[in-house]
């Protein structure tokens, strides 16, 4: 599923390598990768393929699921495709509470005390995913754990949610991502020092 997943993100431009012409991230970070799985939102048989992943993922892993939570935003449209083929409720949570109205953060009527699986687009530090199921946990819900479509791989965002006392499972990583662009020609395979290079500093927080 790695590989699969990695080539369709690939494919579509949702994750774009540019070992040459790095990325600039909000933190500054200069980064030869670029991940917006927004993208995949406008492409059927992709987003067919990670409500796919994501549906197994919770099967095996959490299997006593009662309730499916977005992040938003971009969890949102995963999680509503996944709530829907397993047959679940469906809330969402926002990044801070609504300025109007209820001012609620999460969005959706469950009663509270259910099993909650996490949806999320993106690991990488893993502080947006952790304060969403924080947001759940102190709004009484029982978070089961978290399913996300793809990771860095840092030990830092790891360390984090599961000192949180959180599991978090993904359909897709780093090192897939490369191997498939490898394979399919869509980076140079000298640039492959430079990528690992780069993983690795990002990994130890030198960048």
């Amino acid at each position: 599923m790695k590989k699969q997943i990695a080539q369709q993100l690939l494919s579509i431009g949702a994750v774009e390598l540019r070992p040459n012409d790095p990325f600039t991230w909000a933190s500054g970070v200069k980064s030869p990768i670029y991940c917006d799985n927004r993208l995949t939102m406008s492409y059927p048989s992709v987003r067919k393929a990670i409500a796919d992943g994501l549906v197994e993922t919770i099967r095996r892993e959490y299997p006593d699921a009662e309730v499916i939570a977005g992040t938003a935003t971009a969890g949102i449209p995963h999680a509503a495709w996944v709530a829907e083929r397993l047959d679940l409720p469906m809330v969402y949570v926002r990044s801070k509470p609504k300025g109007h109205g209820q001012s609620n953060l999460i969005e959706g009527k469950v009663e509270p005390g259910k099993k909650v699986v996490v949806v999320e687009d993106l690991i990488s530090k893993g502080g947006s995913v952790l304060q969403a199921a924080h947001a759940l946990k102190d709004a009484g819900f029982d978070v089961a754990g978290i399913a996300a479509i793809f990771t860095y791989g840092l030990p830092q965002a790891a360390e984090s949610i599961h000192e949180a006392g959180f599991s978090f499972h993904t359909l897709t990583d780093f090192p897939a991502l490369v191997e498939q662009a490898q394979q399919t020609g869509a980076i140079d395979e000298g640039d492959l020092p430079m990528l690992s290079e780069w993983h690795e500093k990002l990994k130890a927080g030198t960048l």
